[in-house]
């Protein structure tokens, strides 16, 4: 099964992880085919396992052993990562109006709760959509104008995220999922 690993804390806050390094540790871990997608954390491997739960705590593991720090790590097949890439989570207007429109993905799909949470989260500037286990941030200015970040995400919500670009997500579904941008 193909999978694609969102890291977090990689690269970020002062913290280098060597994209080569990152490699050997999943490939110590017995894992195949690994490779690395841009240098922000995001790791394409392929595992016999079918518990993606299981192996995600595994790898966080071996990397917070390895690194010395927790590194959240937020696992989707590539079927998985060319459905979030496909999802319309917002108007076609509003996403040609918008500077940026990231992803947020989770570990565990969003209930209730969280969803009350994430529409606190609203602005003039940011808008947001739940589906499953990822957020949709739309972002209508530059996101140095944005009060929203991760930290404070996790802050209330009480739960662990990485966000990407959408383009990243669309790139990496394009390369490792056959994804094809919908006309």
């Amino acid at each position: 099964m193909k999978y694609i690993a969102l890291l977090r804390a990689i690269n970020v806050g002062g913290r280098v992880v060597r994209m080569d390094a990152l490699r050997r540790h999943f490939e110590d871990l017995g894992l195949q085919g690994v490779e690395t997608f841009i240098a922000s954390g995001n790791v394409v491997f392929d595992s016999r396992s079918s518990n993606a739960d299981a192996l995600a705590r595994r790898i966080e593991r071996a990397l917070n052993e390895a690194l010395g720090y927790d590194v959240a790590t937020f696992l989707r097949t590539d079927a998985e990562l060319a459905a979030v890439a496909s999802h319309k989570p917002f108007r076609a207007t509003d996403l040609e109006r918008a500077y940026a429109l990231n992803v947020g993905f989770l570990a565990q799909p969003a209930d209730a709760a969280l969803e009350r949470v994430v529409k606190t989260l609203r602005t003039d500037i940011d808008d947001f959509h739940v589906h499953g286990r990822e957020i949709y941030w739309l972002c209508r200015t530059r996101q140095s104008d944005s009060r929203f970040t991760n930290v404070r995400f996790e802050k209330v919500s009480g739960r662990q995220a990485t966000f990407r670009g959408i383009n990243t997500v669309r790139k990496m579904a394009a390369r490792y999922a056959g994804w094809k941008v919908p006309h």
